[in-house]
């Protein structure tokens, strides 16, 4: 058995960067209540800007109208696996036009790409993947390590608390349907979530991966997914050049 390793130093990744295709939307699923799957659009949730300085309360609802989502039942890979299935027959269908299952190298989600991607980046930041290769195509999945179990177990109130004001951001500058408006006085339910399914291609690898989507414009002129999708984001007061371009220099991310 030969054993390959992947360098964390970021100088050696300096040269010319690897072609990436643009990536295309090949279905998306729903996440309800109980975290349950669902083939549908269900949770999808359209973007409505708020006035020029609004005075939202992030902490509304905290203590009262709050479902945590349970940290302890992991299931990163199980859904876009429910999403493959639905599409079973889509995807033999397509196989002697545009693509099908094992048209892929990988399967995994966003986030696991990301962890792998920024290493050279964030180096401090450990992480395990389960690697399962079947039918010519690899499967990523995350596994807790034991030092992100103790700080999630180890977690202050404050910092839970933090946690919530991104979902209750959320609340109030998203509408349920293209014709709503956001409504604040709800429960915030970490368990809801929208996912797009996406392929794509970097250097020679082709990649089929899920990703949370925050909301999307809801302008009906606006681009077709997965261009029209929202990332929103809350951070403390910026100070700083640095801290502001990234922020604004990642597409479809909204910034208050």
């Amino acid at each position: 058995m030969s054993c390959e390793t992947l360098s964390t130093r970021k100088e050696e990744y300096g040269g010319h960067e690897p072609p990436f295709e643009e990536r295309v939307e090949e279905g998306s699923f729903s996440l309800d209540t109980q975290r349950s799957f669902h083939h549908d659009k269900s949770q999808m949730r359209y973007f409505v800007k708020p006035e020029q300085s609004p005075n939202f309360d992030l902490r509304d609802g905290y203590n009262d109208r709050y479902i945590r989502r349970d940290e302890n039942v992991k299931k990163n890979l199980e859904h876009i696996l429910h999403w493959i299935l639905a599409n079973k027959s889509n995807l033999m269908q397509k196989a002697a036009t545009s693509f099908a299952l094992d048209d892929f190298d990988f399967v995994t989600s966003r986030g696991r790409l990301t962890n792998v991607l920024c290493t050279p980046y964030e180096a401090l930041t450990e992480w395990s993947l389960a690697v399962t290769k079947f039918k010519g195509v690899i499967y990523i999945n995350q596994v807790e390590t034991d030092s992100a179990r103790q700080d999630r177990q180890n977690r202050t109130e404050s910092h839970d608390e933090n946690i919530y004001w991104g979902y209750k951001f959320e609340q109030y500058i998203c509408a349920d349907n293209i014709d709503g408006l956001p409504d604040s006085s709800g429960v915030v339910n970490s368990n809801e979530a929208f996912y797009s399914v996406v392929r794509t291609r970097l250097s020679d690898h082709r990649l089929l991966f899920s990703g949370e989507v925050d909301c999307r414009d809801k302008d009906p002129n606006a681009l077709a997914p997965p261009a029209c999708y929202l990332e929103l984001k809350t951070s403390g007061q910026m100070h700083t050049d640095k801290q502001r371009s990234k922020f604004h220099s990642a597409p479809g991310v909204v910034v208050l």
